[in-house]
């Protein structure tokens, strides 16, 4: 069976995804989570770090978990419980867990947002949504009915979009956040788009999009974030020549 380093593809990962350079939420972490013996031979991705996708990744016999959501959000003592179990799990079946929010959701070739502005068929992408002194999302200009724009989101994410119908029928102004970027609506409408696509947002957002004469289409956060992690791990595979699957392990929200 093939197999390849540890570090090399943490290291790989690191440059290619510039985590040294791109700001992010306390408690992201991105990088190396958790070390194993150093030898890869499967790749697992999935959005979520937890019990339930560590012991998927085991199940498929996979010694590196790919994540876009990582394990250290919150405090991580006492190691009691769950937590006990989960780290018993990633010691005992030898699993490295490698974790990429931000740098995985704005880059341009294998970035959550890249990924879902090509499977939307959208052309001539630009810079969209400023976060941490950096632009996270991106943005295009078109003439697309919301109609369609809806069935093509329903399409492309298992499900039909949330829809608070404040703009035009026509969409000429697109962007396009994934997760959980739908408290920021003013911030999207002040970038000048009509229409705005992200994972999900507070109810106060529906009579605010209505104020604001702006269509936001929530699709759900983890919908929305399943196109790094497999972009990712399809990329790895390829690079170093080893089997991948993506663990899907959707929260319904």
């Amino acid at each position: 069976m093939p197999k390849a380093l540890l570090k090399d593809i943490a290291r790989y990962c690191d440059r290619t995804l510039k985590i040294d350079t791109i700001a992010d939420y306390d408690g992201a972490l991105n990088g190396l989570q958790v070390e194993n013996s150093g030898k890869i031979s499967r790749i697992t991705a999935a959005v979520d770090a937890s019990l339930s996708t560590v012991r998927m990744a085991i199940e498929d016999k996979a010694d590196l978990l790919i994540v876009h959501h990582g394990l250290f959000w919150s405090p991580q003592q006492p190691w009691t419980g769950k937590k006990r179990d989960l780290i018993g799990e990633l010691v005992e079946h030898n699993l490295a867990v490698y974790s990429s929010h931000l740098p995985l959701d704005l880059h341009p070739r294998l970035g959550n947002n890249a990924g879902l502005f090509k499977a939307l068929k959208l052309t001539k992408p630009k810079p969209f949504f400023e976060e941490h002194d950096q632009f996270i999302g991106l943005k295009t200009s078109t003439r697309l009915d919301r109609d369609i724009l809806s069935s093509r989101l329903e399409s492309i994410l298992g499900s039909p979009p949330t829809l608070l119908a404040g703009g035009p029928k026509v969409c000429k102004n697109i962007g396009i956040v994934t997760g959980g970027a739908g408290s920021s609506i003013a911030k999207a409408a002040a970038e000048g788009v009509d229409t705005f696509i992200t994972g999900e947002g507070p109810h106060w957002t529906g009579a605010l999009a209505e104020e604001l004469g702006i269509n936001v289409f929530y699709g759900g956060h983890y919908a929305t974030e399943t196109f790094g992690v497999k972009a990712l791990g399809a990329h790895l595979a390829n690079k170093y020549s080893l089997p991948w699957t993506f663990l899907d392990h959707p929260t319904g929200l």
